[in-house]
């Protein structure tokens, strides 16, 4: 009988069962009492018959015994239908009992099922009301699933129960007894219940096993002793997470299979704890995983920024007790902008690997090993001076220079610029240690990379251009200022005259940015140019003069002028301000020939062939195309032979030096016989006074420009300029 069919349904089913059976056997023994009767009344009835047979034959017999003999044949007739019409009757109420029998068992089969859905219910409702998940019980699954077990029990009194997970490193499983076994049975049991799980989850049979027991002493164990008997029902556990494959069932000792009735109750209760383990096992995994990542960097696994930051204050609350000095050497990589644009993100991800590799390698048990930002490292040196830190830095810096990385058959080095400071003679706070750090690792890099340099050095060079932490702060306030500045519009285009040099009319002007502060006269670009360019701001600043100055042109009356623009090498390299100004040009029907752009020399010598096909672009759009500052650099003549220049802006220091210097006037004449030669245009700056202009004027100079011939002002002008011929 079915385990879960409730008792008094069982009794009810026996009692109508007992009951049908007394009928049946009644009805027998009446069929059986008529058949005798039956019997004995067609043998008197044969023998009656037979007399007056006789006595109807004979001569003298009278009308009356014929009469009886005739009706004795006629009651034997009668005799034979009622026994054929009992005997149909009783096979009709057999099988009446019979059909009315199948009908009550397959009620009350019907009923049991229903009586047993209701009760499993019942119950699935009373574990799943246990079934609350919170934090503890998360990360403590295992207890957790000794109390949903319990009530398990209580409904199928299972004798093991097991769940099981494949991992990287093999099989991972949890036995539950409810009882205690001997060694002896667990001995028989357990090695084939683990080939069982490790064949379920497609595991080689001599994968590494990790197998923990528990004993949850709810009752005597009964288990059969010997493992064939042993039947399992087993659930898979859903993969929440790549490489999770997991398994849980039950075990009981018995040698009658399951009824499928038996068979639907087990599987509906390892349903539930499915969702228990495997819900509570992802969760976990999950909330390691965002443990562990909230102190680790995710590409390197090396500690993050926000844990070495409270080691940090850990470490100097703890130095400070014991009076102890320790050291920080920060890491900064050289050109890695350069490995991610040659190569690709994947061989810049690589490096940073790698390199974490080599600072685990080298770094004592005790030190700390972190990834602060997108190419910073630092390393936190417990207990180390100065020297010590600085012993490694040098060890560090000569593995990392040697240190070869492939990547898709090609091969790169990276070097790397390091800071060091140390604790308590260059900061005693975070802050201040981290500053210096940062500002020691800046210094190393500036002084030309795969350089060591430590704070203490820095702090005693204050000449050479050494960067100072007052310095750097007040050059962060400064690109702060100019951040906001550049956001109000406050850095406008200023306009200095251009003369022809023939006619003495102004015919150009040079655009200067100017900052316009909240207090006292304007700023030249000259006092913050550096800073600009230093901190990518240069663009913004570029598309902000270009459109004040275009719009200037735009509403000047009469013939417009030709503007000198100057560009910033981050336009150079991007080449965004072309489609930007040729946008203005078309929509205002500006004359893109009235554009010159200017480029410093200094940025020619990058890449010549960049910057020639930077030229080519200016002069399909119209622009025209003047180097700056000519003479200034070392290659000024290999400049005029590659590029295609419309104008050449001699340095003003040669035009300044032709009154006193024979040299610097021998240069500026040849110069001028050069352009010529080459059909470029030339324009002297620093135009001072008007024997300066009338000896530029006989050198074949073009154009000039300078404080002498004309101020720079805030709009464009509409001037009249007089002919100057030189005279005095």
């Amino acid at each position: 009988m079915n385990r879960f069919v409730p008792s008094n349904l069982v009794v009810l089913r026996r009692d109508v069962l007992r009951a049908a059976s007394a009928l049946l056997e009644e009805q027998v023994r009446a069929s059986q009492a008529f058949s005798a009767i039956a019997k004995t009344l067609h043998r008197v009835h044969g023998e009656l018959a037979n007399s007056l047979a006789e006595l109807a034959g004979r001569a003298d017999a009278d009308l009356t015994v014929r009469q009886l003999a005739r009706r004795c044949q006629t009651l034997r007739t009668t005799l034979a239908l009622v026994e054929q019409h009992y005997q149909a009757d009783v096979v009709r109420q057999r099988d009446a009992l019979r059909a009315l029998l199948a009908a009550f068992n397959e009620s009350s089969k019907v009923l049991a099922q229903t009586l047993v859905e209701k009760d499993l219910l019942d119950r699935h409702r009373m574990v799943l009301e246990r079934v609350v998940l919170s934090y503890e019980r998360v990360i403590n699954w295992l207890p957790f699933i000794e109390e949903v077990l319990k009530e398990f029990h209580a409904i199928f009194p299972f004798d093991l129960f097991f769940v099981a997970f494949a991992e990287k490193h093999g099989l991972t499983a949890h036995l539950f007894y409810p009882g205690r076994p001997t060694a002896a049975q667990r001995s028989d049991l357990e090695p084939q219940l683990v080939r069982e799980l490790l064949a379920r989850l497609n595991q080689p049979f001599d994968a590494a096993v990790d197998l923990a027991v528990h004993y949850l002493d709810w009752t005597p164990w009964f288990g059969i002793a010997t493992a064939q008997c042993y039947q399992l029902l087993t659930e898979k556990v859903p993969d929440h997470r790549s490489g999770l494959a997991g398994i849980l069932g039950v075990g009981f000792g018995t040698a009658q299979p399951l009824s499928a009735q038996e068979q639907t109750v087990i599987r509906s209760l390892l349903a539930i704890l499915v969702i228990v383990v495997g819900s509570s096992r992802a969760l976990s995994d999950t909330l390691r995983e965002l443990e562990y990542f909230s102190m680790h960097d995710p590409l390197t696994h090396l500690y993050n920024r926000r844990h070495f930051l409270h080691m940090l204050e850990y470490e100097i609350g703890r130095s400070e007790r014991h009076q102890h000095a320790f050291s920080l050497i920060m890491i900064d990589l050289d050109d890695f902008k350069e490995i991610n644009d040659t190569y690709g993100h994947p061989a810049g991800d690589l490096a940073l690997t790698e390199l974490a590799n080599v600072l685990q390698a080298q770094v004592r048990q005790g030190d700390l090993a972190c990834r602060i930002g997108g190419d910073e490292f630092i390393l936190l040196l417990p207990e180390t001076p100065l020297e010590g830190a600085k012993a490694l830095a040098r060890k560090l810096c000569d593995r990392l220079r040697a240190h070869r990385y492939f990547y898709q058959g090609t091969s790169f080095h990276v070097t790397c610029s390091l800071g060091i400071v140390s604790y308590p003679q260059d900061g005693k706070s975070v802050h201040e240690l981290l500053a210096h750090a940062d500002l020691a690792a800046y210094e190393a890099k500036r002084r030309g990379k795969d350089e060591i340099c430590a704070y203490d050095d820095l702090k005693t060079r204050r000449t050479g251009g050494a960067l100072t932490r007052d310095s750097l702060a007040e050059q962060r306030s400064e690109v702060e200022a100019l951040r906001e500045a550049l956001a109000e519009r406050r850095i406008v285009p200023f306009f200095q005259p251009i003369v022809d040099m023939a006619s003495g009319q102004v015919v150009a002007f040079e655009v200067l940015a100017r900052l316009i502060p909240s207090v006292g006269d304007p700023i030249p670009a000259g006092r913050f140019i550096t800073v600009i360019e230093k901190y990518g701001l240069g663009r913004e600043l570029d598309r902000q003069i270009i459109a004040a100055a275009l719009a200037a042109l735009r509403d000047f009356p009469g013939e417009k002028p030709t503007l000198f623009l100057n560009l910033s090498v981050q336009e150079i390299q991007n080449r965004n301000v072309l489609g930007f100004a040729a946008r203005l040009c078309h929509q205002w029907g500006l004359d893109p020939g009235r554009i010159v752009f200017e480029l410093l020399e200094r940025h020619a010598v990058d890449d010549l062939e960049k910057m020639r096909q930077f030229i080519r672009q200016l002069r399909k759009r119209g622009f025209r195309f003047a180097l700056d500052d000519f003479g200034s650099g070392y290659n000024s003549l290999h400049y005029l032979r590659e590029l295609e220049l419309d104008f050449v802006k001699i340095d003003g220091a040669f035009v300044r030096g032709m009154q006193t210097s024979r040299i610097d006037e021998a240069l500026v004449r040849n110069l001028s016989n050069l352009c010529a030669d080459l059909g470029m245009q030339t324009v002297a700056e620093f135009v001072e006074n008007d024997e300066m202009f009338a000896m530029l004027q006989k050198m074949g100079i073009t154009h000039a420009q300078g404080y002498y011939l004309g101020l720079p002002l805030p709009r464009l002008p509409v001037v009249e300029s007089p002919p100057r011929t030189g005279s005095p």
